[in-house]
């Protein structure tokens, strides 16, 4: 047995008494076990190996078509008051929700093995560091498990006997769509996830845990659970300055996270490290700054749509030791996805395990479909991504995908405002979304699926522990997609990104001035360098100062609609709306009449 702590061996007997399973198997990390376990679901066919020669290390795994993507309308809040769930997410009292489950659950694991997975969200030896047990009655989750987290033996040393630790309960079930949830019990550190095989929804370590329920410890505990990639900018002089940035998804967090500056700013010495790519953990540090770290060990990333521009880095981080899931598979034991390449194979199947050729109507790879890598494996990770103090915050950046109304970059004008600005996170629909394109989608913080109680209370957080550090991180917002009159993209995006991240550390370091706007503080055109920029809107229209002039403005009829689209969603938090937050939004109206 791997501990003696009384409570978690009772826990687990309980779960095992309700699921049934053939057997248990407790998980303490070591290759050997985990090589016991791929070559077994090799057997069974849950998952394949690929070509070792292309992608050592690497496995294939299809998941069941009806269970693709994250259930947000299955996904609960249980907890004893309805009102601290709040109007945002779904919620389910926690005497009825362990009744349903409990129904779902009984017997569910007859014929199967339970595996008892100990991990750590962030390294075990860090102070940041939170400890979870996930039962689960699949491999494919524990192989997960394993790149996301760190897993095994040592974190059951570092528990002890130890109470703290989130309890986990994952089974497939019957695969029945009518009957999966995903249930967050946060005033019990309590997942329980049925019924379904997609990571989103049952590597419990990730969004259940280190976001819904770690947001609810974080607010008890003084300290952030954050929808955030965590980067370094290193500037000439070998100096790193650390930002942390959160933006709503199809706004390329990941590719920002794993950037490469243009060639003029490498040329000089520039570099950018990724300590994470999704999750950041930050608490107050006792020099009055606040500190970060990515608790996740890998990256669960989408895979459609990277490629050679658009991440290069992540391209290069799935070569070994990765999981493929959903994606098309090629004669040759190798995979690929749309936007991979301009090289479609000849011949594939495609993530349903159906005979594809480039001539079929349905793609070959799921639009959501995944890669699961180790952060080590990335060419810019950080030296400190594992650092246990984490990193401290220069920046926090937040950012959305707007048409006309955000400018490139703007700077707000101090923490309360800056919340203000984060809280009123959007972005507008593609046509890459299902529904009508254009629709303005509130997403504060891009936390929305994700704040484990009331988003008014998740505000006011936000403001208080602004006033528990001396020297908070300057707050900024960045819009990449503002269109010109053709419907183009004005802005060249991907690693040109990074002139605006420049201008934000200078910003930091109080080396460059702003203009001061009715929103906030925006770059003066001059001060963003453009050298080397290769970048045409259209034909014969190379990108230049009046392009930048033009999305760095501010229109004040634009902000006059989006105030009233504001209100309309402030109003659904009723009065735990924190009174500042009123105050800005006022002070907003105010400004752009």
């Amino acid at each position: 047995m791997l501990t003696t702590n009384k409570k978690l061996l009772q826990w687990v007997d309980d779960m095992a008494a309700m699921t049934q399973p053939d057997k248990v198997v407790w998980i303490d990390g070591s290759e050997q076990q985990l090589d016991a376990l791929r070559a077994e679901a090799c057997q069974t066919g849950e998952i394949t190996k690929l070509n070792d020669e292309e992608l050592p290390g690497c496995y294939y795994h299809r998941t069941n078509p009806n269970d693709v993507a994250r259930v947000e309308h299955r996904t609960f809040i249980c907890c004893s008051d309805k009102q601290d769930a709040g109007p945002t997410n779904n919620w389910m009292a926690p005497q009825e929700a362990y009744a349903m489950a409990t129904d779902i659950f009984t017997g569910a694991m007859k014929g199967r093995t339970m595996y008892v997975i100990p991990y750590s969200m962030g390294a075990v030896a860090s102070p940041f560091a939170k400890a979870g047990i996930e039962l689960t009655d699949s491999i494919y989750v524990v192989l997960n498990m394993n790149i996301m987290t760190r897993i095994g033996a040592s974190v059951l040393d570092k528990l002890g006997d130890s109470d703290d630790w989130v309890r986990g309960l994952h089974g497939k079930c019957e695969m029945d769509e009518e009957k999966r949830y995903i249930l967050h019990f946060p005033e019990d550190n309590t997942i329980w996830s049925c019924n379904s095989g997609y990571g989103g929804n049952v590597l419990l370590g990730k969004k259940c845990f280190a976001l819904r329920i770690a947001s609810y410890q974080g607010l008890r505990e003084n300290w952030m659970a954050e929808h955030m990639l965590l980067m370094g900018i290193e500037n000439p002089k070998g100096e790193i300055h650390y930002v942390a940035a959160a933006f709503p998804s199809m706004c390329g967090k990941t590719n920002l996270a794993m950037m490469i500056p243009p060639e003029s700013y490498r040329r000089k010495g520039y570099k950018v490290w990724c300590v994470g790519d999704d999750i950041a953990w930050i608490r107050p540090g006792a020099d009055g700054r606040l500190w970060a770290v990515n608790p996740e060990a890998g990256f669960f990333g989408v895979a459609p749509g990277t490629g050679k521009k658009s991440n290069p880095n992540a391209l290069e981080t799935v070569q070994k030791d990765t999981i493929f899931t959903n994606v098309a598979l090629k004669d040759d034991g190798t995979v690929w996805w749309e936007g991979l390449n301009d090289s479609p194979p000849e011949h594939a199947l495609d993530w349903k395990g159906r005979p594809w050729t480039p001539a079929c109507t349905e793609k070959g790879a799921h639009p959501n479909a995944r890669f699961t890598a180790p952060a080590r494996n990335c060419p810019c990770i950080s030296p400190r991504w594992e650092d246990p103090q984490g990193v401290p915050l220069s920046a926090i950046i937040f950012g959305g995908r707007r048409a006309k109304t955000a400018p490139l970059v703007y700077q707000a004008r101090d923490w309360q405002h800056g919340v203000f600005v984060g809280s009123i996170m959007a972005s507008e629909t593609t046509a890459a979304a299902s529904g009508a394109v254009g629709v303005v989608r509130r997403d504060p913080m891009a936390m929305l699926p994700f704040c484990g109680y009331h988003l008014g209370d998740y505000l006011n957080h936000w403001l208080q522990m602004g006033k528990l550090v001396s020297n908070p991180p300057e707050i900024f917002h960045v819009n990449w997609f503002r269109l010109n009159d053709d419907g183009k993209f004005i802005w060249p995006g991907y690693g040109e990104n990074f002139r605006v991240l420049e201008w934000i550390i200078r910003r930091c370091r109080g080396e460059v001035g702003a203009e001061t706007t009715p929103i906030g503080y925006t770059a003066k055109p001059e001060d963003i360098d453009l050298e080397g920029l290769d970048y045409h809107i259209a034909p014969g229209k190379p990108f230049g100062p009046a392009d930048l002039k033009e999305i760095l403005s501010v229109e004040k009829a634009y902000w006059r609609d989006d105030a009233a689209g504001i209100r309309e969603f402030f109003g659904k938090l009723g009065d735990r709306l924190p009174a500042e937050i009123a105050d800005e939004l006022d002070k907003l109206d105010e400004n752009v009449k």
